[in-house]
């Protein structure tokens, strides 16, 4: 096995058109556990560390650009303003350790349905930004996930940054575990609400081979959410709201629960998103929980 040290990151994509099944590691905290119990063994790995545009963030016109490489605990430290999902859910991975070491690009690349930055990047409609030595494209988050841990990037991509757009409204993550830390999710949800132009975010995480959306509930919402002036909302329509979360999940039995348990954890946990979503809308907040 080869392992690779670019310091920029024109040697970085050099390195992966080089090495197209090479894997590349910036916190390691998954690709290192599957070595130590032999599920993989690239032809090299490319140690993305000392790459130093992917450890930055920043303002892109309108929206946050947050480096692949940039790990939880500076996300949780410095991003809750302009990513409340994704920092609450950045707070859940864990321990401090791996959120010391672990990034979002890491879990982009990983593309496990259980991963918590998932829900959060399809409920506020980010974007992935690809690189590679033919040039850079971005691709929505909604259109990366393909199938079970296969994503839209090519063999010779790096992932180099994500888009975060800016919030407009309530943003809540939600996830339940076997216990409360260093726990792989049994589901997880993300609820965003975006005031400007009334639309309604969802992303659910270990309820299918893919994280995905859950649109009929998107749409549900978007129609009965009173976007004037936040009044609560009657129990039927709360309670409808999470069944449509539910119904739109395609769960597994596995050592970490049901698929019958995991519908019911989507319903319980888009009920409370909602609410929380509603105080916070009252308050004028856009800040996570």
């Amino acid at each position: 096995m080869e392992f690779l040290r670019p310091s920029t990151l024109v040697e970085a994509l050099e390195a992966r058109s080089a090495h197209p099944d090479g894997v590349p590691i910036m916190g390691g905290t998954d690709v290192m556990v599957e070595l130590n119990f032999d599920k993989r063994r690239p032809s090299a790995l490319i140690d993305l560390t000392r790459v130093p545009e992917l450890a930055e963030w920043g303002a892109d016109g309108d929206r946050t650009r947050l480096g692949a490489g940039v790990p939880y605990t500076r996300i949780i430290e410095h991003l809750s303003g302009r990513a409340p999902a994704l920092a609450k859910a950045s707070r859940s991975v864990a321990s401090p350790q791996i959120r010391n070491r672990g990034t979002v690009g890491g879990n982009l690349g990983g593309s496990s349905p259980a991963g918590e930055c998932h829900p959060p990047l399809l409920a506020t409609d980010a974007e992935i930004e690809l690189a590679s030595v033919r040039g850079t494209r971005r691709v929505r988050a909604r259109d990366f996930y393909l199938s079970f841990r296969e994503t839209a990037m090519r063999a010779d991509e790096l992932i180099t940054a994500i888009l975060l757009p800016a919030p407009t409204g309530p943003q809540q993550f939600a996830k339940i575990g076997t216990r409360n830390a260093m726990v792989i999710a049994v589901a997880n949800f993300s609820l965003a609400l975006d005031t400007e132009n009334r639309r309604v975010g969802t992303g659910v995480g270990s309820a299918g081979p893919t994280p995905f959306r859950a649109e009929a509930a998107e749409e549900f919402l978007e129609a009965e959410f009173d976007w004037e002036d936040g009044r609560p909302l009657s129990e039927a329509v709360v309670t409808r709201f999470g069944e449509l979360v539910a119904a739109a999940a395609r769960p597994i039995d596995d050592q970490r629960g049901s698929a019958a348990y995991r519908r019911h954890t989507l319903a319980v946990m888009a009920r409370r998103a909602l609410s929380w979503s509603v105080t916070d809308y009252r308050k004028g907040s856009t800040r996570c929980a």
